[in-house]
Protein backbone atom coordinates (compact mmCIF):
# COMPACT_ATOMS: atom_id res chain seq x y z
CA UNK A 1 0.00 0.00 0.00
CA UNK A 2 2.76 2.43 0.95
CA UNK A 3 4.56 1.72 -2.31
CA UNK A 4 1.35 2.40 -4.21
CA UNK A 5 0.83 5.69 -2.37
CA UNK A 6 4.45 6.70 -3.06
CA UNK A 7 4.01 5.87 -6.72
CA UNK A 8 0.86 7.99 -6.86
CA UNK A 9 2.65 10.95 -5.32
CA UNK A 10 5.20 10.81 -8.14
CA UNK A 11 2.60 10.92 -10.91
CA UNK A 12 1.90 14.07 -12.91
CA UNK A 13 -1.64 15.45 -13.08
CA UNK A 14 -2.11 13.89 -16.53
CA UNK A 15 -1.97 10.51 -14.80
CA UNK A 16 -5.63 10.86 -13.89
CA UNK A 17 -7.19 10.82 -17.36
CA UNK A 18 -7.08 7.04 -17.80
CA UNK A 19 -10.42 5.30 -18.32
CA UNK A 20 -11.32 1.81 -17.16
CA UNK A 21 -11.71 0.81 -20.81
CA UNK A 22 -8.17 1.97 -21.65
CA UNK A 23 -6.73 0.24 -18.62
CA UNK A 24 -8.61 -2.97 -19.43
CA UNK A 25 -7.35 -2.84 -23.02
CA UNK A 26 -3.77 -2.48 -21.74
CA UNK A 27 -4.16 -5.47 -19.43
CA UNK A 28 -5.81 -7.46 -22.23
CA UNK A 29 -2.66 -6.85 -24.29
CA UNK A 30 -0.36 -7.70 -21.36
CA UNK A 31 -2.33 -10.89 -20.74
CA UNK A 32 -2.25 -11.79 -24.45
CA UNK A 33 1.52 -11.37 -24.45
CA UNK A 34 1.95 -13.33 -21.20
CA UNK A 35 -0.31 -16.13 -22.46
CA UNK A 36 1.70 -16.25 -25.72
CA UNK A 37 4.96 -16.59 -23.80
CA UNK A 38 3.51 -19.21 -21.44
CA UNK A 39 2.17 -21.23 -24.38
CA UNK A 40 5.47 -20.97 -26.30
CA UNK A 41 7.03 -23.77 -24.31
CA UNK A 42 10.24 -21.75 -23.98
CA UNK A 43 12.37 -22.12 -20.91
CA UNK A 44 15.37 -20.55 -19.23
CA UNK A 45 16.93 -17.38 -20.60
CA UNK A 46 14.71 -17.32 -23.68
CA UNK A 47 11.60 -17.28 -21.50
CA UNK A 48 13.07 -14.62 -19.20
CA UNK A 49 14.00 -12.37 -22.13
CA UNK A 50 10.40 -12.53 -23.33
CA UNK A 51 9.11 -11.65 -19.85
CA UNK A 52 11.60 -8.79 -19.58
CA UNK A 53 10.34 -7.39 -22.90
CA UNK A 54 6.78 -7.54 -21.54
CA UNK A 55 7.85 -5.89 -18.30
CA UNK A 56 9.74 -3.16 -20.19
CA UNK A 57 6.80 -2.49 -22.49
CA UNK A 58 3.95 -2.44 -19.98
CA UNK A 59 5.38 -1.69 -16.52
CA UNK A 60 6.40 1.73 -15.29
CA UNK A 61 9.78 0.36 -14.31
CA UNK A 62 11.18 3.73 -13.22
CA UNK A 63 8.31 4.34 -10.78
CA UNK A 64 8.45 0.78 -9.46
CA UNK A 65 12.25 0.90 -9.02
CA UNK A 66 12.07 4.27 -7.25
CA UNK A 67 9.28 3.00 -4.99
CA UNK A 68 11.08 -0.26 -4.23
CA UNK A 69 14.34 1.46 -3.31
CA UNK A 70 12.46 3.95 -1.13
CA UNK A 71 14.45 6.60 0.73
CA UNK A 72 17.71 5.16 -0.59
CA UNK A 73 16.70 6.39 -4.07
CA UNK A 74 17.33 9.98 -2.97
CA UNK A 75 20.89 9.22 -1.86
CA UNK A 76 22.13 7.73 -5.15
CA UNK A 77 23.27 9.55 -8.28
CA UNK A 78 21.59 9.50 -11.71
CA UNK A 79 23.93 6.84 -13.13
CA UNK A 80 23.20 4.56 -10.18
CA UNK A 81 19.46 5.19 -10.61
CA UNK A 82 19.62 4.17 -14.28
CA UNK A 83 21.76 1.13 -13.46
CA UNK A 84 19.52 0.08 -10.60
CA UNK A 85 16.38 0.46 -12.74
CA UNK A 86 17.87 -1.67 -15.54
CA UNK A 87 19.15 -4.33 -13.12
CA UNK A 88 15.84 -4.36 -11.26
CA UNK A 89 13.93 -4.84 -14.51
CA UNK A 90 16.00 -7.90 -15.41
CA UNK A 91 15.73 -9.27 -11.87
CA UNK A 92 11.94 -8.90 -11.95
CA UNK A 93 11.68 -10.61 -15.34
CA UNK A 94 13.71 -13.59 -14.15
CA UNK A 95 11.99 -13.86 -10.78
CA UNK A 96 8.43 -13.57 -12.04
CA UNK A 97 9.24 -15.43 -15.25
CA UNK A 98 10.07 -18.45 -13.09
CA UNK A 99 6.75 -18.04 -11.28
CA UNK A 100 4.77 -17.65 -14.49
CA UNK A 101 6.23 -20.94 -15.76
CA UNK A 102 3.85 -22.54 -13.27
CA UNK A 103 1.03 -21.23 -15.45
CA UNK A 104 1.99 -23.22 -18.55
CA UNK A 105 -1.17 -24.85 -19.85
CA UNK A 106 -3.26 -22.18 -18.12
CA UNK A 107 -4.81 -18.94 -19.27
CA UNK A 108 -5.25 -15.49 -17.78
CA UNK A 109 -8.57 -13.70 -18.21
CA UNK A 110 -9.47 -10.08 -17.42
CA UNK A 111 -12.64 -9.86 -15.33
CA UNK A 112 -13.22 -6.14 -14.66
CA UNK A 113 -11.85 -2.69 -13.95
CA UNK A 114 -12.49 -0.03 -11.34
CA UNK A 115 -11.24 3.52 -10.97
CA UNK A 116 -9.60 3.94 -7.56
CA UNK A 117 -8.50 7.42 -6.61
CA UNK A 118 -6.11 8.38 -9.43
CA UNK A 119 -5.49 5.05 -11.09
CA UNK A 120 -7.40 2.04 -12.38
CA UNK A 121 -7.38 -1.44 -10.88
CA UNK A 122 -7.90 -4.16 -13.46
CA UNK A 123 -8.82 -7.58 -12.10
CA UNK A 124 -7.75 -10.77 -13.81
CA UNK A 125 -7.72 -14.44 -12.95
CA UNK A 126 -5.19 -17.08 -13.88
CA UNK A 127 -7.15 -20.23 -14.58
CA UNK A 128 -4.90 -23.24 -14.06
CA UNK A 129 -5.72 -26.71 -15.20
CA UNK A 130 -6.43 -28.99 -12.26
CA UNK A 131 -5.51 -26.35 -9.67
CA UNK A 132 -7.19 -23.41 -8.04
CA UNK A 133 -7.26 -20.13 -9.92
CA UNK A 134 -5.11 -17.16 -8.92
CA UNK A 135 -6.42 -13.60 -8.67
CA UNK A 136 -4.21 -10.88 -10.17
CA UNK A 137 -4.87 -7.15 -9.95
CA UNK A 138 -2.99 -4.69 -12.17
CA UNK A 139 -2.72 -1.08 -10.95
CA UNK A 140 -2.60 1.12 -14.05
CA UNK A 141 -1.90 4.84 -14.47
CA UNK A 142 -1.33 7.10 -17.44
CA UNK A 143 1.99 8.89 -17.13
CA UNK A 144 2.73 11.39 -19.83
CA UNK A 145 0.27 9.87 -22.30
CA UNK A 146 1.42 6.29 -21.83
CA UNK A 147 -0.56 3.83 -19.73
CA UNK A 148 1.50 1.38 -17.69
CA UNK A 149 1.10 -0.70 -14.57
CA UNK A 150 2.92 0.47 -11.46
CA UNK A 151 2.02 -2.45 -9.21
CA UNK A 152 0.55 -5.94 -9.35
CA UNK A 153 -1.28 -7.74 -6.61
CA UNK A 154 -1.17 -11.50 -6.79
CA UNK A 155 -3.74 -13.00 -4.43
CA UNK A 156 -3.86 -9.58 -2.75
CA UNK A 157 -0.11 -9.36 -2.15
CA UNK A 158 1.52 -6.25 -3.61
CA UNK A 159 4.50 -6.89 -5.88
CA UNK A 160 5.90 -3.43 -5.04
CA UNK A 161 5.61 -3.94 -1.29
CA UNK A 162 7.09 -7.43 -1.43
CA UNK A 163 9.99 -6.25 -3.57
CA UNK A 164 10.59 -3.22 -1.37
CA UNK A 165 11.04 -5.57 1.60
CA UNK A 166 13.27 -7.97 -0.36
CA UNK A 167 15.40 -5.30 -2.04
CA UNK A 168 15.74 -3.50 1.32
CA UNK A 169 16.98 -6.72 2.93
CA UNK A 170 19.41 -7.28 0.05
CA UNK A 171 20.74 -3.73 0.39
CA UNK A 172 21.10 -4.16 4.16
CA UNK A 173 23.03 -7.42 3.62
CA UNK A 174 25.41 -5.42 1.40
CA UNK A 175 25.77 -2.74 4.09
CA UNK A 176 24.05 -0.14 1.89
CA UNK A 177 26.38 -0.66 -1.08
CA UNK A 178 24.04 0.13 -3.98
CA UNK A 179 26.68 -0.69 -6.59
CA UNK A 180 27.08 -4.21 -5.17
CA UNK A 181 23.30 -4.61 -5.11
CA UNK A 182 23.12 -3.60 -8.78
CA UNK A 183 25.78 -6.16 -9.72
CA UNK A 184 24.05 -8.88 -7.71
CA UNK A 185 20.61 -8.10 -9.18
CA UNK A 186 22.04 -8.72 -12.63
CA UNK A 187 22.81 -12.34 -11.72
CA UNK A 188 19.95 -13.31 -9.40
Amino acid sequence: MLASVCALALMPRSAFALTTEQASALVDQVVTDINRVIASGKSGNSLYRDFEAIFARYADTAVIARSVLGADWRSINDAQRRSFTAAFQGYMARKYGRQFREFQGSRIEVSGATTVNRYVEVSARAIRSGRSSVDITFLIADRGGRSRFFDLRIEGISLARTERDEIGAMLDARRGNIDQLIVDLQTI
